[in-house]
């Protein structure tokens, strides 16, 4: 096969998912397996089908984890994928919610999402401190505590604020050793269950936000370019400072 310089042609991905593909992305058009390709419904937009793979990735947690009608959820961090952590224990019928940050704005939009709790968590708060509040703010201990963080602190409070026979969900994709309080979820039973991709959900799932029984909307929150990085961390985290450096190769 000749490609000419300059010339854009269609990009076929192997590995049947563009997760998978080490090659640049600029390119106008890409050939893809209709095996997974969905189309949009008419009443959903661009939007809210970009957000869906997030949503699905919480959707296979929570099949994993076996939330039901009535489950107790404890959602550790509000991130955007925290946030969608939060809709997808909604629509499993979770009865309770608890939702922790460190940032209170996000804590705010997790309130507007329907989250029946919300914990604003010091930087210096010990793990002891965090699993007492999240019990007196639910007044009981959660059936399930998922992690999206990855952070060693995080994983740990997810394993001790469980009840006894409950499930601590691992999402976060953190460093590949830690010091875990093993011997408590063994004691416990806790059951420690890690998600890393999902299967079968997107028609679902599509389906619920189509019938608006799941709205993302509100997680949408501000639109920007590609030329604008710079803006979009900032607005993620007023606390870091990025610095972009030119270099000449």
């Amino acid at each position: 096969m000749q490609l000419l310089q300059g010339r854009q042609i269609p990009l076929v991905y192997g590995n049947g998912s563009l997760r998978h593909t080490t090659c640049t992305w600029n390119f106008n058009q890409i050939i893809h397996d209709a095996d997974f390709c969905l189309k949009l419904p008419d009443q959903v937009s661009f939007e809210e089908g970009a957000i869906l793979e997030p949503i699905l990735v919480e959707v296979h947690g929570y099949k994993r984890a076996r939330v039901k009608i009535g489950s107790v959820v404890l959602v550790l961090g509000a991130g955007p994928i925290r946030l969608v952590t939060l809709l997808a224990a909604k629509s499993f019928g979770a009865s309770k919610v608890l939702i922790t940050d460190i940032l209170q704005h996000r804590l705010d939009l997790a309130k507007e999402l329907g989250a029946n709790h919300v914990l604003l968590v010091e930087k210096d708060a010990s793990d002891e401190s965090i699993v007492k509040k999240v019990h007196e703010m639910l007044g009981e201990e959660p059936t399930i505590s998922m992690d999206c963080s990855g952070v060693e602190q995080s994983v740990t409070v997810a394993i001790q604020a469980t009840k006894s026979g409950g499930c601590a969900l691992l999402i976060g994709m953190g460093q590949s050793e830690m010091k875990l309080p093993l011997a408590n979820a063994l004691i416990r039973e806790v059951d420690i269950r890690g998600v890393f991709i999902y299967c079968n959900d997107y028609p679902k799932y599509l389906d619920l936000i189509a019938m608006g029984k799941n709205k993302v909307k509100p997680l949408i929150t501000h639109h920007y370019t590609l030329g604008n990085p710079i803006k979009v961390m900032i607005y993620t985290n007023p606390e870091w400072k990025p610095i972009i450096a030119n270099y000449q190769c």
